[in-house]
């Protein structure tokens, strides 16, 4: 065990166990071979704080685990009953080694993920334990001090130590210095909880995406955007009561709720003359001795020596970053030119800027210094390179921050700064990037804005970006490698930003907006694409002449709105306008991906003929073509649209075609208008097959289809999978199965703002309340379905809810509104050619007349015999056999046996599975029975 660096290691190796755990250990330790009571270890453990006796149990049984108490007959800690717990291992005491100081290390930021540090922070082991306490208790804590005061570094180190506490999932890091705009901030967050956003509310659909979750959220480098993190961040603790924020910022936030610790710098040696020695006790010097030893400084600090160290670090007012770029360059100038240096250089800025933010203007002190030591080039690349946000590659920094030298000089420069800690690499799956610490990044920003150079070099940021996304060449929906493209998010939105700012670079923006776009939509940030697509369409007749991104803008445009805010007029609008032009361009896998976006769109309106027209049109695009992906596209938006417009055969026809045709090319990555159509054709044949008959091998169709769409990385194709495929188990009378997928649907939807599929999965949470016989319940949760649709412009399953409501309706006894419902339902189906659902409507008006107070038999068997009659044109055979089944029973009662018999004996035998639903169970019943004669 290593008292001062409070490690506990096994075989050199250090040992997981909590700090309060650890605290026992230590005061156990101390006091070896001794009985230490229980409020003793209370005493000293959780000095201050109100706990009872089994916290100490509790966190005992957690360390001796640790220790591996027990195993193997090795005993560490014996419990005296009723006098307390004593160490009872043999001790054998090292004295201690004088080990290099450790320095506190550049945090590479990133949003999400919590920065790991390559070595401990030093002089901060009280602040980081005490924090990590306080958070858990107030919740809402704010590390505030300077610019380069080790914030940062202060707040990874909590976030890696409480990972045990929330779990490492449960843990994340936002770096606000990769965030510009005000109206990024929510963006920022969301995308680090990992919560999809698409609605029109996104804070409401971050604290949905919270709710119950216990997790610690770290805001940092807050100070530039101190308005809006303030109240993101005072609304969050008032509303989500689960979630613990750690903020750094130069100011406190000044909410309610905020508890603020003013980080103070590192100590130096107050005696004017330290020994080496004493020099080396304070974590200031021994900062500035580490990285000295990294600039190749190789000597050891001597008594001579520590004064002047000392004073170097009491010129800097012990800010870590300050010390770290000082101590840069001992390798270069020695400890004693250094100290000329600095003192040649800052002495005036030091004491004529301190009354005045003395902090703040330290370090933007220590950078000038630092600044000017920097050779005439590798002060211009830094300065340039200060233009990217976040990440970024070599090839990046040479084409944008060069100067007409050749790529390997500015790589040279480039490694030169990394080696002086002035950039930071940082690798990103199989690349290496780099990025200026915030900081230095600042402060070059500044030097550059001073230039007259900064129009300039922000324009070749922007044609860089431009000219990196036209040779990527994402198209919409090949998605599968889009995480790779990650890394130049926030240049992309640099560069859009810029160049939507004025009229004469326009032309970079529509061209680098187009290009990006599948970018925004693969990584489902859809408010985003819609915005950048609506820019870019505004100025684009006027800077651009090319239809292919005219196109490219109106397919973003469409799928994000369709998808944020429903089945709006703008989608329509933007998909026939990119059919027009694409006509014009001859595009044919556009084409095909437009088309599919308008059968979508007009199935969800409820318009399945014209559906089927636009995957008529797809058909004949993708004959003409000849090429075999286009085919297996139109083949599936076939299959799609003919089951919803009422054949069966032909929706099972079309799928096979499709299934056969890729086989022959491979599977295709085929995501169209946020939907994998793959999995559409797998939906589409599942449905078809349980209405031809087959329930059970459509049930496992589904259970399958889903479970694919689950691992998914775009939200909409579990919400489809789930809200297609239900249904399908639901017709089987699974309640079961369906129940644990409805409601996982329901909250997958509403996590990512889906509300179409929200409504889609209330109503089918209530269909199953019907079958459980808990018809109020069901009755209530399907009348708010209902309104959520019409709201969404959902159409394509009102007809079944409003099938599912009369039925509920009637089973609550209310037959007069059953009737009017079920009626209407007809009367608005027949009238938008919603041939599909009429059998099972016309079944469920026939079941109703015979409910009611005054049953009407002959009103009820004819519209018994019109379903049948609809269902047989469909294919339909399991809706002919649901229509039978309660036909046959009204036949039996009125003593018709035979015709009973000889209605069920066809429809059952069409069956090719004879079982799987109720009503082929009740048909096996009733064709057992022996006919009676009639009377």
């Amino acid at each position: 065990m290593d008292h001062a660096r409070r490690l506990l290691l096994r075989d050199g190796e250090p040992v997981r166990v909590g700090s309060r755990a650890l605290d026992l250990l230590i005061a156990l330790v101390d006091r070896a071979g001794d009985v230490v009571g229980k409020h003793e270890l209370l005493d000293v453990v959780w000095k201050g704080v109100v706990v009872d006796e089994a916290a100490v149990r509790v966190h005992l049984a957690s360390l001796r685990r640790a220790l591996g108490d027990g195993r193997d007959g090795a005993r560490y800690i014996v419990n005296i009953p009723g006098r307390g717990y004593s160490f009872v291992a043999p001790i054998a005491r090292d004295e201690p080694k004088a080990h290099p100081p450790q320095a506190e290390p550049p945090v590479a930021r990133s949003i999400g993920p919590v920065p790991a540090p390559s070595r401990a922070p030093i002089g901060r082991d009280h602040v980081i334990g005490s924090l990590s306490e306080l958070l858990l208790t107030r919740r809402f804590v704010s590390v505030v001090g300077a610019g380069g005061i080790g914030k940062t570094t202060v707040a990874a180190a909590i976030a890696q130590r409480l990972r045990s506490e929330f779990g490492d999932d449960n843990v994340v890091f936002v770096d606000f210095g990769a965030v510009s705009e005000p109206e990024l901030v929510l963006g920022a967050i969301t995308s680090a909880v990992g919560c999809a956003v698409g609605g029109a509310d996104p804070f409401a659909e971050l604290l949905t995406f919270l709710d119950e979750k216990r997790m610690l959220i770290v805001f940092d480098s807050c100070e530039h955007l101190v308005d809006q993190t303030s109240q993101l961040a005072g609304k969050l603790y008032q509303r989500a009561p689960s979630v613990h924020m750690l903020i750094t910022s130069r100011e406190s936030l000044r909410v309610e709720g905020e508890t603020v610790h003013l980080l103070s710098p590192l100590a130096y040696p107050a005696d004017e003359k330290p020994t080496a020695a004493e020099a080396l006790a304070t974590p200031a010097v021994q900062l500035f001795m580490d990285r000295a030893a990294f600039s190749g400084f190789h000597g050891e600090l001597t008594d001579g020596d520590a004064p002047v160290v000392a004073e170097i670090c009491r010129r800097t007012d012990g800010i870590a970053l300050a010390i770290e770029l000082a101590a840069s360059r001992v390798g270069t100038y020695g400890i004693h030119g250094v100290a000329s240096l600095l003192a040649g250089n800052m002495e005036l800025s030091l004491t004529g800027r301190r009354n005045v933010v003395a902090r703040h203007r330290t370090l933007e002190a220590m950078l000038d210094w630092s600044f000017n030591l920097l050779a005439e080039d590798e002060r211009r690349i830094l300065c340039r390179l200060s233009v990217f946000v976040g990440l970024f590659t070599m090839e990046a920094a040479c084409s944008v921050a060069g100067d007409g030298e050749q790529d390997a000089a500015v790589a040279a420069t480039l490694a030169s700064l990394v080696d002086k800690s002035l950039v930071w690499v940082q690798p990103e799956g199989e690349g290496v990037f780099y990025r200026l610490p915030d900081m230095t990044r600042a402060y070059a920003r500044g030097r550059l804005d001073e230039s007259d150079t900064s129009g300039s070099i922000a324009d070749r940021h922007a044609r860089y970006f431009a000219a990196l996304f036209k040779a990527i060449a994402l198209e919409h929906g090949a998605y599968t490698d889009i995480g790779r493209y990650v890394p130049h998010i926030g240049n992309v939105r640099k560069a859009l930003e810029w160049s939507f700012s004025s009229d004469d670079r326009h032309a970079i923006g529509v061209e680098l907006a187009a290009d990006s776009a599948p970018l925004f939509l693969g990584l489902w940030l859809l408010t985003e694409s819609s915005h950048w697509a609506r820019r870019a369409l505004e100025v684009a007749k006027g800077v651009s002449d090319l239809p292919r991104r005219e196109v490219r803008l109106l397919e973003a445009l469409a799928v994000s709105t369709m998808h944020t805010l429903g089945n709006t007029q703008e989608v329509r609008n933007a998909i026939e306008r990119g059919l027009n032009l694409s006509d014009t361009e001859g595009g044919g896998l556009t084409q095909l991906r437009l088309l599919a976006g308008l059968n979508l769109f007009l199935t969800r309106l409820g318009d399945f003929d014209g559906a089927l027209a636009a995957a008529k049109r797809s058909g004949a695009i993708a004959a003409k073509s000849g090429t075999p992906g286009d085919r297996v596209i139109a083949e599936w938006i076939l299959a799609a649209a003919y089951h919803m417009a009422g054949d069966q055969a032909a929706a099972l026809d079309h799928c096979e075609r499709g299934f056969m045709l890729e086989a022959n090319v491979g599977q295709l990555e085929i995501n169209l208008f946020g939907y994998d159509h793959h999995l559409r054709a797998e939906l589409a044949r599942a449905r078809a097959l349980s209405l031809r008959g087959a329930p059970v091998a459509a049930s496992q169709l589904v259970l399958e289809a889903m479970d694919r769409a689950s691992r998914s990385s775009l939200p909409g194709d579990y919400s489809m999978a789930a809200a297609h495929g239900i249904p399908v188990l639901l017709w089987s009378g699974s309640v079961d199965q369906s129940g644990e997928h409805i409601e996982r649907l329901l909250a997958h939807a509403e996590r990512h703002a889906l509300k179409s599929h929200a409504a889609a999965a209330l109503v089918l949470r209530g269909e199953r309340l019907l079958l459980l016989g808990e018809s109020p319940a069901g009755l209530e949760t399907l009348r708010e379905a209902l309104n959520m649709l019409v709201r969404e412009r959902f159409h394509m399953i009102i007809p079944a809810a409003s099938r599912s409501l009369a039925e509920a309706l009637a089973q609550c006894g209310n037959h007069g509104e059953a009737a009017a419902t079920v009626d209407g339902a007809i009367s608005s189906a027949t009238k938008m050619s919603q041939r599909f659902y009429l059998p099972d409507l016309l079944r469920t008006r026939g079941e109703i007349l015979l409910r009611g107070p005054s049953p009407d038999v002959e009103a009820a068997e004819a519209a018994f015999r019109s379903s049948i009659e609809l269902a047989r044109d469909q294919s339909a055979t399991a809706w002919e056999l649901k229509a039978a089944v309660p036909l046959a029973r009204l036949l039996l009662q009125q003593g018709r046996d035979a015709e009973a018999q000889a209605l069920l004996g066809s429809i059952y035998e069409a069956h090719p599975e004879k079982d799987g639903t109720r009503e082929l169970t009740e048909a096996a019943h009733i064709l057992r029975r022996a006919p009676r004669e009639p009377d």
